[in-house]
């Protein structure tokens, strides 16, 4: 794995779901269904104005999200997918599933997401483009919002791309201020704000 590997391209995708509607088991597996767990535990508000998911995949986070978010914006490049997710949130009317290809297709929102979701995607991107990523991520949060990042620590040969790599570019944006950094042997997540201070929750709350 390299920096100057390339961007995994759709195809790549293609292949994977066209072996498994489910390719990464998220919907079996109970080291999936706790991460998710974690994740959205980890998130340090109980609700999100303008949420966006970059690689959603079938949803499954998604619909965890769902709930918690007044909008949510999630996106895959895989159509099959796209539509596993769009109908696994079809009861949240307020989520709006797309096919969109990173980072050329971020999406324009005028007032920013307060909440942006970076979930087992950043290392498919290689060359460049993680880099264009984190400037697209930091620069379309709002104030003070968040960005969650989890990603698997163990190699794959296929990706450009370690977990720990994208970790260590992330850590490096001034802009953001890590909240919290929670460290498992499979898995990184990360939660920043972004600004120069990262206030806990009960400081949110006026507990402190």
């Amino acid at each position: 794995m390299t920096a100057e590997a390339s961007t995994l391209g759709p195809e790549y995708f293609e292949h994977m779901y066209s072996a498994s509607p489910d390719p990464w088991g998220f919907t079996s597996r109970w080291y999936e269904e706790r991460k998710y767990a974690i994740s959205a535990a980890l998130l340090p508000s109980r609700r999100y104005r303008d949420a966006f998911e970059v690689g959603c995949s079938i949803g499954v986070f998604t619909a965890l999200l769902a709930p918690r978010c007044d909008r949510l914006l999630a996106c895959d490049l895989s159509p099959v997918a796209v539509a596993a997710a769009a109908e696994r949130t079809a009861g949240y009317p307020w989520t709006r599933v797309e096919r969109r290809t990173m980072p050329g297709d971020w999406p324009r929102q005028e007032s920013g997401f307060d909440l942006i979701v970076l979930s087992e995607v950043l290392y498919y991107f290689g060359g460049e483009d993680l880099d264009l990523m984190l400037d697209l991520a930091t620069a379309a949060l709002s104030p003070s919002g968040t960005l969650l990042a989890v990603h698997w620590r163990h190699p794959v040969a296929e990706y450009p791309r370690s977990g720990e790599e994208v970790h260590h570019a992330l850590a490096g944006r001034t802009e953001l201020t890590r909240l919290v950094d929670h460290r498992e042997p499979d898995f990184l997540a990360e939660v920043y704000l972004r600004g120069s201070t990262a206030p806990s929750v009960a400081e949110t709350e006026g507990l402190v």
